[in-house]
């Protein structure tokens, strides 16, 4: 079961990095400008506290307070231990879920400045002074290194 609620908590994750994009975004229109970092802060990005830990929580802790005493004892630790184990499933998903981040401050051509944060990318290493575009689409902004 333990093993079930990782694989399922892995599979939620999604990929907040600068070159990763949905299905839904492929084939859109973004706006380019064009900057350079002044500023690299390294930052954590929350989890999400969804469905999927409380649930196989409360299934794991009930199943293991239910083998507690007898019928009675075992009717309240089967309700005691769902209790207690959607709590700490809960708590194992915002934590599984919790992502590396950076914050980038970035001064635009124009010399206005903005700040942007998104996951870590192990393939992207950005410092001050970088030459970088900022891709936005909507709400959602992401910075990738400019082509030199």
């Amino acid at each position: 079961m333990v093993l079930l609620a990782s694989l399922t908590l892995a599979g939620c994750m999604s990929d907040l990095t600068g070159t990763s994009y949905s299905a839904r975004e492929a084939r859109s229109t973004q706006l380019v400008r064009f900057g350079t970092i002044v500023e690299v802060q390294a930052v954590k990005i929350d989890g999400t506290e969804g469905e999927v830990g409380t649930i196989a929580g409360a299934a794991i802790g009930g199943a293991a307070g239910s083998g507690i005493g007898g019928q009675r004892e075992g009717a309240v630790g089967a309700v005691l231990g769902a209790l207690a184990g959607g709590v700490l499933g809960n708590m194992a998903e915002k934590k599984v879920t919790q992502k590396g981040g950076v914050e980038l401050t970035i001064q635009l051509e124009n010399g206005t400045y903005l700040s942007v944060v998104q996951q870590v990318d192990p393939n992207a290493h950005f410092g001050k002074g970088d030459r970088v575009k900022v891709l936005t689409q909507g709400s959602t902004s992401r910075v990738v290194q400019a082509q030199r």
